[in-house]
């Protein structure tokens, strides 16, 4: 029997919904259950094929359990490992190199010193920084967020440089980044999963949390929703994510992707709504069981991103033509040396 699991926090209708939407389909070799943790041993496999990890992000024991667990073979989901060393700011660098609309971008140092830190700890740094140039390419109004956080803590909307100097000087030893305002005509929130379903979602960021999904807000061309797939996967497929959110808003037609770095995305009925909460309850069981039939135990069985893959290849060609030059000079020192 593969088992499925889901670990999670305080959410309290998708991952029962999840549980029991696996268990419905009546698989005699799968079943789903919630995580339940107690001794974790290093190098130990778990009895999971499958993880849902919705958690481990708040809770560092969390993590460090999952990475454990998908080393030993559990397909994790989403990847640990790349969700440890992802953020923000590297999200729209990478879209930048792969030809995806994002706002204009720049990253701050923390207004703060970083703890067991001195201003020689700073000598490569340009102080004051160049903020003309900053302000020029960003321009006002602006959002400033930190570059490697979640929701919307620590969020400020800033209208001129004195307002962006005044909320930095809060923000302690958060490294922040500074964000074109994109004003748009058109706002969706999208979930992926698996790195091929994507569900496509009216969204007013505007309203309050409970009344941010909208139904019918403006007409949506058809040719509109699939340029937003097409993004929605590319992002995705490029970062590895099999459980993700993308928001995008769209300006004079074009589709710019203001925040997809959500490998724990809200899925509470209460928040995205029935409708919305069904599809992704039911696409992820359906996911879940692809991965669980796939798995190979005491293999390697978690997603790479096409950024992390092409990488890993481009080290190994390097390193497999250092080898074949390495064994070519030895093979003609040796000729050389029957020769003599």
């Amino acid at each position: 029997m593969k088992k499925i699991g889901i670990l999670y926090g305080m959410e309290n209708t998708f991952p029962q919904a999840f549980v029991e939407a696996v268990n419905n389909l009546k698989l005699k070799d799968i079943s789903a259950e919630s995580v339940r943790v107690d001794v974790v041993e290093q190098g130990a496999p778990t009895d999971y094929a499958v993880m849902i990890d919705r958690i481990s992000q708040d809770v560092p024991f969390y993590r460090a359990y999952v990475k454990n667990a998908a080393l030993t073979g559990t397909a994790v989901i989403n990847n640990p490992f790349w969700f440890s060393a992802d953020e923000k700011f590297f999200n729209n660098a990478l879209m930048v190199q792969i030809g995806v609309p994002v706002p204009n971008t720049v990253l701050l140092p923390s207004h703060e010193r970083p703890d067991d830190t001195s201003d020689n700890s700073f000598r490569n740094m340009i102080f004051p920084l160049s903020w003309e140039k900053i302000f020029d390419y960003v321009g006002f109004p602006a959002y400033m967020k930190p570059h490697a956080g979640g929701g919307w803590k620590h969020v400020y909307k800033v209208d001129n440089p004195q307002e962006l100097f005044d909320a930095h000087r809060k923000t302690g030893q958060l490294v922040m980044m500074l964000q074109e305002e994109i004003k748009f005509e058109q706002y969706f929130r999208c979930y992926c999963l698996g790195q091929k379903y994507v569900r496509i979602m009216e969204y007013e960021p505007r309203n309050p949390h409970h009344l941010r999904y909208v139904h019918g807000h403006y007409p949506v061309e058809k040719k509109m929703l699939q340029q937003c797939e097409e993004i929605v996967l590319k992002i995705n497929q490029a970062l590895g994510y099999d459980f993700n959110t993308v928001e995008l808003a769209v300006r004079n037609g074009v589709p710019y992707a203001i925040d997809f770095c959500n490998p724990a995305p809200d899925a509470d009925v209460h928040s995205v709504g029935q409708e919305n909460f069904e599809w992704v309850v039911n696409t992820a069981a359906k996911m879940a069981v692809e991965k669980a039939k796939s798995y190979k135990k005491g293999k390697p069985n978690l997603s790479w991103g096409k950024f992390v893959q092409s990488s890993a290849a481009g080290i190994e060609a390097k390193a497999m033509f250092a080898a074949a030059a390495k064994a070519k000079s030895t093979a003609a020192k040796s000729s050389a040396a029957k020769t003599k």
